[in-house]
């Protein structure tokens, strides 16, 4: 694995960037398999019980 921007055009192999559609389909790859490698099993919970907050800025300029 290596960091890079999205912003890079070509990668070492020659490949032009992917179109959003297939970027989403490579996180959900690899949010799979970083799962895998941890050991712990996916969650099981649904969208309305995911754990966490929504913390909204001041909008005031």
């Amino acid at each position: 694995m290596r960091i890079t921007s999205l912003d890079a055009a070509v990668d070492d192999d020659g490949y032009v960037d992917a179109p959003p559609g297939e970027r989403v389909a490579m996180v959900y790859e690899l949010t799979l398999a970083a799962w895998a490698l941890s050991g712990r099993p996916m969650p099981t919970y649904s969208r309305a019980e995911i754990p966490g907050r929504l913390i909204r800025g001041d909008s005031s300029p």
